[in-house]
């Protein structure tokens, strides 16, 4: 059942970056679907054990690495949404619109 959730957080990431015209919201969904590549991962790697990956402890431990590549992956995914609304910033103070329709149109002025 869980798994079904973040299948359905992923379809909404995705929905975002390819149905929306407005660039914030694309570079929102982003976000959203890659928290659900992130829960994923994390999820999955917690089913292989019962306890924390605590030394002395007689249960099976969960692997620790997934969360550990995880971990990684938050802060590289922070780096990533920061430069993409950057980037969609520098783009609104050229174009004068978040709406990517409207900044291929003036790229589009730009090289006529």
């Amino acid at each position: 059942m869980t798994w079904i959730l973040i299948c359905a957080i992923f379809v909404v990431g995705l929905w975002g970056i390819t149905h929306q015209a407005n660039m914030v919201k694309k570079v929102m969904g982003l976000s959203i679907a890659n928290s659900a590549i992130i829960l994923l991962f994390v999820y999955y790697g917690s089913l292989s054990g019962t306890t924390a990956p605590i030394e002395g402890s007689g249960d099976p431990m969960v692997d620790p690495l997934p969360q550990a590549l995880m971990l990684t992956a938050i802060v590289v995914a922070v780096c990533v949404m920061s430069l993409a609304l950057v980037i969609v910033y520098r783009l609104y103070q050229r174009f004068g619109t978040l709406d990517i329709r409207g900044v291929e149109r003036g790229a589009w002025k730009l090289n006529d």
